[in-house]
């Protein structure tokens, strides 16, 4: 005879299984939910735990939270505030760098600028110094006059004044860097080399020298040797052309 062995059998009305949730929050609303009253007692088998108190506490300040914490992070704050200060200081030195170069670069082209004017006035006026030369031997000569003499002094006038500056005057000292010498005499009535003769007068405009001029130079020539001083005269000279006698210049001499 065989027979399955029922668990269920010797034993007496099951238990209707409960569920309590013990939980402080609720899950749906959120909100702390109020204690629950205690159960009664049926016995010392069945008494439900005792809930303890839930004690929250303060957490603590970072500061505490271990040791040399503070500290770690003073020194992160100090070495990122000194990056940050070398930062700024290579930021600052870059930007100084770049203004320097643009004030230089300001400067340059400027001055490059200033020389492009001038050289194209200077090649001008270069053109008109024939001009200049013609004007100059007609006054010379006295066909300067009238009307012809006015506009040739307006265009003298205008050129001085956008900076031509005409040199080679008699008088003045001889310099080979603004003078071509084309004659040389020596005179003692100068101190050094000295222009004597214009021959064509030069021009600078600005610093720049357009043409030297042609001069001629007289130098220093010192002055002729004094003549020897005359030797003593005898101290009896001949009279009417005689000769004295041996006897009588012996006797002289030894006097």
């Amino acid at each position: 005879m065989t027979g399955r062995y029922d668990e269920t059998e010797g034993r007496g009305p099951e238990e209707p299984v409960v569920v309590r949730d013990r939980r402080r929050i609720d899950p749906l609303t959120g909100e702390v939910r109020p204690a629950a009253p205690a159960e009664p007692q049926d016995g010392p088998k069945h008494a439900a735990p005792a809930e303890e108190p839930v004690v929250t506490e303060a957490p603590e300040p970072a500061t505490h939270a271990g040791p040399g914490l503070g500290d770690s992070i003073m020194g992160e704050a100090v070495s990122v505030a000194t990056d940050l200060e070398k930062e700024l200081a290579e930021r600052t030195a870059d930007l100084q760098r770049l203004q320097a170069e643009y004030a230089n670069y300001r400067k340059r082209v400027d001055r490059d600028r200033e020389q492009v004017v001038t050289g194209a006035k200077a090649s001008v006026v270069n053109d008109l110094l024939p001009l200049l030369d013609d004007l100059e031997r007609a006054e010379q000569h006295g066909d300067l006059t009238g009307a012809f003499k006015a506009v040739g002094e307006k265009l003298v006038g205008s050129l001085q004044r956008s900076g031509l500056e005409p040199f080679g005057a008699e008088g003045e000292a001889f310099d080979p860097s603004v003078h071509e010498a084309v004659q040389h005499s020596t005179s003692p009535d100068v101190a050094g080399p000295t222009v004597t003769t214009v021959m064509r007068r030069g021009y600078r405009f600005g610093e720049r020298v357009l043409r030297a001029a042609l001069v001629g130079v007289t130098d220093h020539e010192p002055g002729a040797a004094p003549a020897p001083a005359a030797q003593d005269a005898p101290v009896d000279p001949p009279v009417g052309g005689e000769l004295p006698l041996e006897g009588e210049l012996f006797d002289e001499n030894n006097r």
